[in-house]
């Protein structure tokens, strides 16, 4: 393979599809895009001609099948990741598919099971891209013992304006298409994942604070089911004690997206919207900004990853479907202990 051609096929070219997706698998040697399917043959044949992509699908059906193809992006919302996923890698195709990785947790055990099912397929999940910049030098001090034991863990994750009742429905508040994907939830959660370890229990508490919306493009109200405000505590398999919150209708909240590690000898704090690493040991009076080496600075190079996997160069690290099941398990376990007000333990299954 390393000296064939790489052929193709996009379901779904969204705004990360043609921001990301499409430069980055341009970027590499050897790779075409063959065809594009999006929600109707009208819209697919549009981004062909937008993209310069050869073909328009009719659906993604027709992609998955097309034999000219031999790897398929989906770029899709969720509610199409396990069904295009499943019948891609049957159909013996590599995958590259967009996060969130599935609906739910069993949707994302079904794409596991098929992927181990072929393993001589790539079966790949777009990484939380958030925090690649610092990931390894967080991942070092941690290892370090810069802050000792972790004893706990705060992360934030808040759009800090006002609940705006005549927005629309839009996808990501669409049960039907997000599943149980929540705001920034599981974005951050992979990240913490990637420090820490994965959570072992937790309890959570969400609240849908604008019960109905204007539907999209259509007359009537649409009654929202995603939460606008989740609050979580977890303990970690390290150890640690954590609490998670999300909110798109905090308004004015102060420092709103962000991870804080609390230890015995010192703190770390990651200033999301100031695209900055702080930290400070027993004794300091006050954080300091921790600079990043350049050799240790992560950038996106999801595509690169992906087509590399399928030549043999090098294995998936960012994001494995083994690791998107853990993640789509910590959203279920959320939804779970909302909806039942007790704890749930994980793994929900091995």
């Amino acid at each position: 393979m390393a000296q064939e051609t790489i052929r193709v096929g996009i379901v779904g070219a969204g705004g990360n599809t043609r921001a990301k997706h499409l430069p980055g698998l341009r970027a590499q040697p050897g790779v075409e895009i063959v065809g594009v399917a999006n929600r109707s043959q009208a819209s697919s044949e549009q981004a062909a001609r937008e993209l310069g992509i050869p073909r328009a699908y009719r659906d993604w059906v027709q992609a998955v099948e097309d034999p000219e193809t031999d790897a398929i992006v989906i770029g899709t919302w969720p509610y199409l990741h396990c069904p295009v996923s499943c019948a891609a890698l049957q159909s013996d195709k590599h995958v590259l598919c967009e996060a969130r990785m599935a609906m739910d947790a069993d949707e994302a055990r079904m794409m596991l099971a098929t992927a181990q099912e072929n393993p001589h397929l790539v079966a790949q999940v777009v990484p939380s891209p958030f925090t690649l910049a610092w990931d390894r030098t967080i991942q070092e001090l941690l290892a370090s013992g810069y802050v000792g034991e972790l004893y706990a863990l705060e992360v934030r994750g808040l759009v800090p304006g006002f609940a705006d009742p005549s927005a629309p429905l839009s996808w990501r508040l669409d049960r039907d298409l997000s599943g149980l994907n929540t705001m920034g939830m599981g974005i951050w959660y992979e990240a913490v994942a990637r420090w820490v370890g994965h959570a072992r229990r937790l309890t959570a508490m969400s609240k849908v604070c604008v019960k109905q919306r204007p539907k999209a493009g259509e007359p009537g109200l649409a009654t929202v089911r995603v939460p606008d405000l989740v609050d979580i505590v977890a303990e970690m398999d390290c150890g640690a004690q954590a609490h998670f919150r999300f909110s798109s209708v905090l308004g004015l909240a102060p420092e709103p997206a962000g991870a804080w590690l609390y230890g015995s000898r010192g703190t770390l704090h990651l200033d999301a919207r100031a695209a900055k690493l702080y930290g400070a040991q027993a004794g300091e009076q006050a954080l300091h900004e921790i600079a990043i080496a350049p050799e240790k600075r992560g950038e996106w190079r999801v595509e690169e990853e992906f087509i590399n996997a399928i030549r043999g160069v090098e294995p998936v690290r960012l994001t494995t479907f083994t690791e998107g099941l853990k993640y789509m398990q910590f959203t279920e376990a959320v939804a779970r202990s909302a909806d039942c007000g007790e704890a749930v333990s994980l793994p929900l299954f091995e």
